[in-house]
């Protein structure tokens, strides 16, 4: 039986800090809750490309476009990622549009790596 990197027998599997189901439902859910509190679709698009590439799904990273084909993301990876966020949404000459997408990307990876208690 092969294990992923980020699991020992018996534990769920790692997304950062979260576990795997954890992530899975924050995705699951994410429309519904970024409805709620009124963000754009930029915003929910940017939060779901983190997810999607969080949990090992999507072949590049949201933001750097950085490939990775190791499956899930370690969180030195995912750490750069929100890094890399931050630093398209500080742009002043970033239009709203990406600026959103780029804060859903931040959001959601902030989240998965515990550096924020809310997941959007």
């Amino acid at each position: 039986m092969t294990l992923h990197e980020n699991v020992r027998q018996g534990e769920e599997r790692r997304v950062g800090t979260r576990g795997y189901g954890d992530v899975e439902l924050a995705h699951k859910h994410l429309d519904a809750r970024n409805a709620e509190r009124g963000r754009s679709p930029q915003f929910s698009d940017g939060a779901s490309a983190a997810y999607r590439w969080a949990l090992g799904r999507a072949d590049r990273s949201p933001v750097t476009g950085a490939v990775d084909a190791r499956g899930i993301p370690d969180l030195q990876l995912l750490t750069a990622e929100v890094d890399a966020a931050v630093v398209q949404m500080e742009d002043p000459t970033s239009p709203p549009g990406p600026a959103d997408y780029s804060r859903g990307v931040h959001d959601a990876l902030a989240w998965v790596c515990g550096h924020s208690d809310e997941a959007p």
